[in-house]
């Protein structure tokens, strides 16, 4: 029990007993009045059971409202938490976005620089080539001699050869460029306040590609996608940071796990989509540490973590389980064995529900 329900309980049972207290009042005065007591005794007992009703009224009021502030600050505080923990898993995101863009530039700028090169030596060529084609030089005014030695000299078999290869792989760089950049933005853009109609499918992809850094050197990633998932009303931004958290978890266990057996192999993380009626459910598997049965209840808890300080904040799975529940009325639930692994179970239902 939240400490918000704890707060609505006490304040239902104070709501009873006042009402108790009310009613044992209003049963006096009707009893008296009952055994023919004074007109003027009953107008003064009537006059302390309205005053009893207005401090009573008043106090309920009071009560109302403080408990009317303490949810909207509540509401405010769990807004912060998300924003500040979105804010920090894409500063974390940062240095490894930043890395995975440097990659292909440099092999870009590097196959820039061969292909310039070449550039110098097949102008050469082609120079000659035109001089000799104005000049008529040898029989059908070419010279194959002097053709062939720049052939030979600027290496045109391997050029042939490494120049498509060069151009090829620039292309795929600027792709990759491209795509990460367009999920970095994707990503930290604000969505909308209201539920919309999203592709988690696309959101997932989006998410997977800019933790890539994260992930690439201690797992594989592997997608099980129903391609006629339909699309689901949601806060886009905020299932895209439950989505990371969640990746990140995992990593993390894989991390854990690797650690402890003195392993130098690699994990493997499982993302699947499903329609199941009116519900859209998506597993997230690995083959991490798993978690032990007697913290499984708590691991949704705020503040809860079984990481090394500095490495987590027990923020994430809290954050997670929030969006999941309170802002789309959806479930999230945890499947574990240890030393084997965990699967994260995010059920949401594909038209609104819950707050948002």
């Amino acid at each position: 029990m939240t400490e918000q329900d704890d707060y609505l309980a006490t304040l239902h049972a104070r709501l009873m007993a006042q009402a108790k207290t009310i009613q044992v009042l209003m049963d006096t005065v009707e009893q008296q009045y009952a055994e023919g007591n004074s007109s003027l005794e009953l107008f003064s007992q009537n006059l302390a059971l309205e005053r009893v009703v207005q401090r009573k009224t008043e106090h309920l009021r009071q009560q109302g409202d403080a408990l009317h502030k303490a949810l909207r600050e509540l509401q405010l505080t769990q807004a912060q938490l998300l924003q500040a923990n979105k804010l920090e898993s894409v500063g974390q995101l940062a240095a490894g976005i930043a890395h995975e863009i440097n990659t292909p530039t440099q092999f870009i700028g590097s196959n820039i620089d061969f292909m310039g090169d070449s550039f110098g030596g097949i102008q050469r060529l082609l120079n000659e080539l035109s001089r000799q084609l104005a000049h008529g030089e040898g029989q059908h005014g070419l010279n194959p001699s002097l053709l062939a030695e720049l052939l030979a000299e600027i290496d045109w078999e391997y050029l042939e050869e490494e120049i498509p290869t060069a151009i090829k792989q620039s292309k795929e760089g600027i792709k990759r460029i491209s795509t990460i950049v367009q999920a970095m933005k994707e990503f930290s853009h604000p969505s909308s306040k209201e539920k919309v109609k999203n592709d988690l499918n696309k959101l997932i992809e989006t998410t997977v590609i800019v933790t890539s850094n994260e992930w690439k050197y201690v797992a594989d990633v592997h997608t099980d996608f129903d391609p006629s998932l339909p699309l689901v009303s949601c806060l886009a931004d905020e299932l895209g940071q439950v989505v990371l958290n969640i990746l990140v978890n995992a990593v993390h266990a894989i991390e854990s796990k690797l650690k402890q057996t003195d392993q130098h192999g690699r994990g493997t993380i499982t993302i699947s989509t499903r329609q199941q009626d009116d519900w859209v459910e998506i597993r997230f598997s690995d083959t991490g540490t798993g978690i032990p049965e007697d913290i499984r209840n708590r691991i949704f808890d705020p503040f809860f973590t079984t990481k090394t300080v500095g490495k987590g904040t027990g923020q994430g799975l809290a954050i997670a389980h929030d969006v999941a529940s309170r802002k789309h009325g959806g479930t999230l639930s945890v499947e574990s064995v240890v030393g084997e692994g965990s699967t994260f179970i995010l059920r949401l239902p594909i038209e609104p529900q819950g707050e948002g």
